[in-house]
């Protein structure tokens, strides 16, 4: 894969974590009253109840929605396999749809339209199998997973002081 390619890669997957850490933020801030993290929706009794409120709150603040389950970091978590990375590709591919899905009828669906058009995650230049792909596709969520992109402080330049990916 040629330094191009992997960097369209690279920035659809550093969006992807941005939007990931956007959502859950907002969300944390939603269900802070309800002394509740987005995280703890995944188990709770009235999940559904929260989840509807949450995503109406956030389509209209964010002007798109992420479930507990398809933030970034949760992805990581299910990539990392004992010696072996997990199969992640196929719930990778159904989050970025996700994505752009959920700003349907809504006034940034525009903005999201094709948003991950350029990441073929059944690209042969990600490696000739899938489970190539695959190991590709962790090793980078995994590096990307940790840099925190401390959201809340307008006055650091994240991406420049991070440490570079490579394939």
């Amino acid at each position: 894969m040629d330094a191009d390619d992997f960097r369209d890669y690279i920035l659809g997957f550093i969006f992807y974590k941005y939007l990931s850490e956007k959502m859950e933020d907002h969300a944390n801030k939603i269900l802070k009253g309800d002394n509740l993290t987005y995280s703890d929706l995944k188990k709770h009794k009235e999940k559904r109840l929260y989840l509807k409120e949450v995503k109406a709150d956030a389509l209209d603040a964010l002007g798109y929605y992420l479930e507990p389950d398809e933030l970034f970091r949760e992805l990581a978590e299910r990539g990392n396999g004992e010696g072996k990375a997990k199969f992640i590709l196929d719930d990778l591919t159904k989050i970025l749809n996700h994505i752009e899905q959920s700003t349907m009828g809504t006034p940034s669906e525009e903005e999201f339209s094709n948003l991950f058009e350029d990441l073929d995650l059944t690209s042969s230049k990600l490696g000739k199998s899938e489970s190539a792909k695959n190991e590709l596709i962790v090793k980078i969520i995994n590096q990307l997973n940790d840099i925190d992109f401390d959201l809340h402080n307008t006055e650091r330049d994240v991406l420049g002081e991070s440490k570079q990916c490579s394939p």
